[in-house]
């Protein structure tokens, strides 16, 4: 696994991790189009916010960073389990102090990621601030 800035060729694979992700989580509501997707991948990599993982076939996940606030890590389905996710939050937390995020009170398996890699919940939302309405919570690193 290679894990390097992405670049615009990069915006299709990412946009299409991000359908694929909607597509698989029952309880996620589908508030975007694909051509939103497509923007939103767009935006990550202009601003110089994006790392992905790739082997040799294809794109596996992504994280995007601006500064200390996680905006998106998502794995391919395909990918999921393998590491892909640790990967790219091990070269996150290299590059900085302190990191924050957001994740679903529903994504239970995002909620375990995130405290089994050090992170603790600041506070939760009844998710009147994000696109989807959903409940969320808030976590924090700090490097001991």
């Amino acid at each position: 696994m290679i894990i390097a800035p992405a670049n615009t060729s990069d915006v299709p694979a990412i946009a299409n991790i991000l359908t694929g992700w909607n597509a698989s989580t029952h309880w996620m509501p589908r508030v975007h189009s694909r051509a939103s997707e497509k923007g939103f991948a767009q935006m990550l990599v202009d601003n110089g916010w994006t790392l992905v993982a790739r082997n040799d076939e294809r794109l596996l996940g992504f994280l995007s960073r601006d500064k200390r606030k996680i905006h998106a890590l998502y794995v391919s389905v395909h990918a999921r389990g393998g590491g892909v996710g640790k990967a790219l939050l091990d070269q996150a937390k290299q590059a900085s102090d302190s990191l924050s995020l957001y994740t679903f009170q529903d994504n239970d398996g995002a909620q375990r990621f995130y405290l089994r890699e050090g992170f603790s919940e600041v506070f939760r939302t009844d998710g009147a601030g994000n696109d989807e309405g959903l409940p969320d919570i808030c976590y924090e690193w700090r490097r001991a």
